[in-house]
């Protein structure tokens, strides 16, 4: 359990077809959960993928570091949390966690490390560090 405050947290519930024959969320959903939590971040912050493709500019997930501390099951409720940081010149690294509400178990603790590119080519992600408050 823990108190710490997020920036951004999203809340899911687990529906039946994301769990295996064991009753639980198959590991590839969580992944599924993550993104779509570090998406809608990134919209909160007024960064939309296709207006940036739209400028040659495409954001790419280049590492994923996923801890499986204990499983979902079909009907739990969730939340996914979002911190971002920087990491050198053109690394974004994404923390988040998942939690199971209400009682605020972890369920899971991952890093998410991501770049911009243009033409294929990371590049600095320049505006987009100040739009995600990281000067």
């Amino acid at each position: 359990m823990t108190t710490k405050p997020y920036s951004f947290s999203l809340n899911f519930v687990v529906r039946d077809y994301e769990c295996d024959l064991q009753g639980v969320v198959n590991n590839a959903n969580y992944q599924h959960y993550l993104e779509h939590a570090r998406h809608e971040f990134l919209i909160s912050k007024g960064i939309l993928f296709g207006q940036l493709h739209e400028e040659g500019i495409d954001l790419i997930v280049t590492r994923v570091e996923i801890d499986y501390k204990y499983p979902l099951k079909s009907h739990d409720r969730f939340s996914v949390t979002v911190e971002i940081e920087r990491s050198g010149n053109v690394r974004l690294l994404f923390i988040q966690d998942i939690f199971r509400n209400p009682d605020r178990k972890l369920i899971v603790k991952a890093k998410v490390t991501g770049v911009a590119t243009k033409k294929g080519r990371p590049i600095a992600p320049g505006q987009l560090i100040e739009q995600l408050g990281l000067l």
